[in-house]
């Protein structure tokens, strides 16, 4: 069951040029392109008079012209042309789908045409910030539930543990963190603290630190499917409780996931740091320590997937540590039951 009625990330600006670009989106065949004057456009990516994927074909005056016949569709989906036919049929045109580029993403809505609202697209203004918060993106393809990728992503108690050498550090200081859950109307908050604790290896790396640091992960939900994550740490003694915006780490990234079927989705990334700004170098290496971590949870979030398809989700155990991601799933099940009402 999906979430239809709200936006999900179909592409990165960048990976949407004249060119026809194909992607699926909730089990639907999805073609996205460029019109000539940069406007980008969503499509059934099925042609209406002999169902040919209209990925073949190109960007024309018009709109997207089909590499079959030639019919030329708009951003609408509307029929404009037929080659060697005068009169457009009513019925030639196909689904098109709202569409909003914004903050170096490409937006889709799925569901209802007549409920997208432009003004509920989450606003992330640090993609246009590259001065002060420099960045480098990526999207995998993930063989599991976009479902089981936020609860990756609400679960911080598993960083200690599959991030050992990266992100994450001692176990033991992820376990024992402190832990604030504020619910919202539209998904959740969560900020953990990690006192006087040593630093992991990806900080390490990226700043010298005297010692132990107060580390924090603050993590804010926004269903059905996007996390923003604001993460760093500082020298111990400099009340980064009270004052975050000191010298030491900081990190902002944007999670995205979007459905691909029931079983897969697509995983949106961006790392962001807020030091040493002008060293492209360090953009590099935050980049590459964290594609390493990321890598690890689509391996085990894959097996974990592969797992409950074989042996069903009745046998699961929830913990206290779950919290956050126990009330996430509340906010998910009340608009999977919004978006799909029962006669």
């Amino acid at each position: 069951m999906f979430i239809r009625n709200a936006w999900y990330i179909g592409a990165w600006a960048h990976e949407v040029e004249q060119a026809p670009f194909a992607r699926t989106i909730m089990n639907e065949p999805i073609v996205f392109f460029r019109d000539h004057a940069g406007k980008v456009g969503a499509l059934e990516d099925r042609c209406c008079h002999r169902a040919a994927p209209l990925r073949f074909g190109q960007v024309v005056e018009g709109g997207l012209e089909c590499g079959y016949h030639g019919m030329v569709f708009d951003g609408s989906g509307q029929c404009v042309k037929i080659p060697a036919q005068d009169k457009i049929p009513a019925k030639a045109c196909v689904r098109h789908y709202a569409v909003v580029e914004k903050d170096e993403f490409i937006w889709i809505w799925m569901g209802d045409p007549e409920l997208a609202d432009e003004s509920s697209i989450i606003d992330y203004p640090f993609h246009n910030d590259h001065e002060r918060w420099p960045h480098k993106h990526a999207v995998y393809e993930i063989e599991a539930s976009y479902k089981l990728m936020v609860d990756n992503l609400m679960d911080m108690t598993h960083v200690g543990y599959v991030h050992k050498s990266t992100i994450g550090g001692n176990p033991n200081v992820h376990v024992d963190a402190k832990t604030v859950v504020t619910p919202g109307d539209n998904g959740l908050k969560y900020v953990r603290w990690l006192l006087n604790s040593p630093p992991p290896a990806t900080y390490s790396k990226v700043v010298e630190f005297k010692g132990n640091i107060d580390r924090w992960a603050e993590f804010e939900y926004i269903a059905p499917s996007s996390i923003i994550q604001w993460t760093g740490g500082i020298d111990v003694g400099k009340g980064a409780q009270e004052n975050r915006d000191q010298d030491g780490v900081a990190i902002r990234v944007f999670h995205g996931l979007t459905p691909v079927t029931e079983t897969s989705c697509l995983y949106f990334w961006a790392p962001a740091h807020g030091f040493r700004q002008d060293e492209p170098q360090i953009t590099e290496a935050l980049y590459r320590e964290i594609d390493t971590a990321f890598k690890e949870d689509k391996r085990i979030v894959e097996a974990q997937q592969a797992m409950l398809l074989s042996t069903g989700e009745d046998r699961t155990v929830d913990l206290v540590s779950d919290a956050a991601r126990i009330q996430m799933r509340r906010v998910m099940q009340r608009l999977e039951k919004e978006s799909n009402p029962v006669d």
